[in-house]
């Protein structure tokens, strides 16, 4: 994390007092002072507390010996790791059983428990979550109460961007979260609203966190590379609503996952459970409709009170996300009043992003889908539009079963679908198309182009877009690289479609002057 989003001032903590009561092992009573957190041998500073954890290839604790020749104050590690360290490490050992569990929990208390002092938003998912923490900042916003968020597109306070030297995980290390909730702290903010990933919840990242709202969106196929199967994701999403995790759990129970998901929390007892779904539930959302050119509206009913949804975003999903976020925002004290003005007024990077090209160009939309589910939504709520031209890739080194069914999304809802590259990592790309391609092509009567390298195929996507028609440039959405094998290449959708309509335009004028000499 950039050193920029740390607090400032932090003051040194004794060792003792921040492993105090957590069951650990070692030097315990050790009053070496800690001003910093880091999981990174290479990152510590002078006074850091360092964890050395298991890795996929190496145990941190064989870098142990940098860390403290660079001034750590002290170690955290597991049993594995103290044995690693040896009888001399140099600096006080401290061991756990769960050493990123007890990392999380240090990590708060170094920072002296900034979460207690926000209110705080979490909200997990398959899809939607980027969204959802976007809606839920534009109502609080609205309602005069200053957030801070924490997720895919960044870190944010306010209107304002956080740089950090970050990668696109959603949900940061616990030592990063807990710095940034207090940098947060200092800065002024009332809340905060974070996405929180399987991922995160698996590795204990949010742990030590006690949050005033939770809300779950939705399960879909996705992060299987990591998880084992789909028990063990939706397993590992369900951690959030566990007793202790939010003091309010907001649940979609249309999801079959959510049904589950909140019977669990009726169960338990120990969170206020609060659902919404489309027929028996605390808030029932009802009559969808596109509102032109990209936008859309709804009712919601909660009890005896009818309200009117409105959103500078189109489809269906996005309104189900709105109607989780008014149900969150309720749950944290925002008026009725102020969450509607938020939600009707939210825009969202790279989520149902419109381009404008200017006069006739054809209408261009950005958007994150990179799931089968988020590729259908997507696409469903623009083909009212006009006929829809997809451009899609999928990422390298990640789950590579539901490439297929994404090209089967995209093809089976698009007039002409371009397959092309989206991270391509470390393996090859065309391997990656072919998979994706075949998908697509199982569909009957479905266009489909190949269109190796991103650029060649927004362009060529823009090139044979119909009159009216939409171009819907899916996968990357707010992303400004794109992962190669070797290095991050500067790529921006937005960017990229201006530009390509550009030449588009450029080889248009030359074209016809040509053809008039």
């Amino acid at each position: 994390m950039d050193s920029a989003l740390r607090p400032a001032g932090q003051p040194p903590v004794p060792l003792s007092a921040l492993v105090s009561g957590l069951g650990l092992t070692g030097d315990t009573g050790s009053r070496a002072l800690v001003t910093g957190i880091t999981l990174d041998s290479r990152a510590v500073e002078h006074g850091w507390l360092y964890v050395a954890l298991p890795g996929t290839r190496a145990h941190g604790a064989e870098f142990a010996g940098s860390a403290v020749a660079a001034g750590a104050a002290a170690v955290l590690t597991d049993d594995e790791g103290r044995r690693i360290l040896g009888p001399d490490p140099g600096a006080p050992v401290v061991a756990a059983e769960d050493a990123r569990a007890a990392m999380a929990l240090v990590s708060a208390r170094l920072f002296g428990e900034p979460a207690r002092q926000l209110a705080t938003l979490a909200v997990t998912g398959t899809n939607g979550k980027t969204t959802t923490v976007a809606l839920l900042q534009a109502g609080l916003a609205a309602a005069g109460r200053l957030a801070g968020t924490i997720g895919t597109i960044g870190f944010r306070l306010g209107d304002e961007e956080l740089v950090s030297a970050r990668g696109t995980v959603t949900t940061p290390e616990s030592p990063d979260l807990q710095a940034l909730l207090a940098v947060f702290v200092q800065r002024g903010a009332e809340a905060a609203l974070l996405e929180v990933s399987s991922h995160a919840l698996a590795l204990s990242r949010v742990d030590g966190i006690s949050f005033d709202v939770a809300g779950f969106l939705n399960l879909g196929r996705d992060h299987l590379d990591f998880h084992r199967d789909l028990d063990d994701y939706f397993e590992a999403k369900a951690r959030l609503f566990e007793p202790g995790r939010a003091a309010t759990s907001v649940i979609w129970t249309d999801d079959p996952r959510g049904r589950e998901l909140a019977d669990r929390v009726r169960a338990h007892g120990e969170s206020r459970l609060v659902t919404v779904g489309t027929e028996d539930a605390d808030y029932r959302l009802a009559d969808y409709r596109d509102v032109a050119p990209l936008g859309g509206a709804a009712r919601l009913v909660r009890g005896g009170e009818e309200f009117e949804l409105r959103l500078a975003l189109p489809g269906r999903y996005n309104m189900i996300d709105a109607a989780v976020a008014f149900a969150m925002l309720e749950a944290a004290g925002v008026s009725a009043d102020a969450a509607l003005r938020g939600l009707a007024a939210a825009q969202v990077p790279g989520r149902m992003q419109r381009v404008d090209l200017g006069e006739g160009a054809p209408v261009v939309v950005v958007d994150f889908a990179h799931t089968p589910q988020a590729v259908g939504a997507a696409l469903d709520s623009l083909a009212a539009v006009g006929p829809l031209v997809s451009v899609l890739g999928c990422g390298g080194d990640r789950d590579q079963a539901k490439r297929p069914e994404m090209g089967e999304a995209a093809a089976s809802r698009s007039a002409l679908t371009v397959v092309t590259d989206d991270n391509p990592r470390s393996e090859e790309p065309a391997a990656i198309r072919a998979q994706v391609l075949a998908g697509a092509r199982s569909v009957a009567g479905a266009t489909v182009a190949e269109v190796a390298g991103r650029r060649a195929a927004i362009e060529e996507a823009l090139r044979r877009a119909p009159a009216g028609g939409v171009v819907a440039i899916l996968g990357k959405g707010h992303e400004r690289g794109q992962i190669l094998a070797d290095r991050v290449a500067p790529f921006d959708d937005v960017e990229e479609a201006v530009a390509a309509w550009r030449r588009l335009r450029e080889e248009g004028a030359r074209g016809g002057s040509e053809h008039d000499g």
